[in-house]
């Protein structure tokens, strides 16, 4: 392999790797200071990056730790990129049981015309 495929910009392999929906975005991240390299804070989005380095960096709420595996030649589909790293973030914690933000569709449909009158008497008692 020559050595240009062998490392290449680290904004880049970001966007390549899809963490970011655009380069000028992974570069801003970059350029911030949210991206570590090997543990060391990179300030340049032209950091060169290998095969073998392990990136960390906040996306939303979680913690990213990424070991680089492959260097890409274009940006391609999401399964494609999903072999140029793997993933060291360790697994979310499950939290407690969650109350869905939604209720439960709970298999009655739509009332007859009959439930409705009964519904509509009870409003208008307790309107009295």
């Amino acid at each position: 392999m020559s050595e240009a495929a062998t490392k290449l910009r680290l904004d880049k392999w970001l966007w390549h790797a899809r963490f970011f929906k655009t380069r000028s975005l992974a570069a801003a991240r970059v350029q911030a200071g949210a991206v570590r390299v090997n543990g060391s804070v990179a300030q340049k989005r032209a950091t060169i990056i290998v095969p073998g380095d392990v990136l960390s960096f906040a996306m939303g709420d979680d913690i990213r730790v990424i070991q680089i595996d492959g260097i890409g030649t274009r940006r391609g589909p999401a399964p494609e990129a999903q072999e140029l790293y793997t993933d060291l973030s360790p697994p979310a914690p499950k939290s407690e049981k969650k109350q869905p933000e939604n209720p439960a569709f709970e298999g009655k449909g739509r009332p007859s015309k009959r439930d409705r009158r009964v519904l509509d008497l009870s409003r208008a008692r307790h309107l009295e």
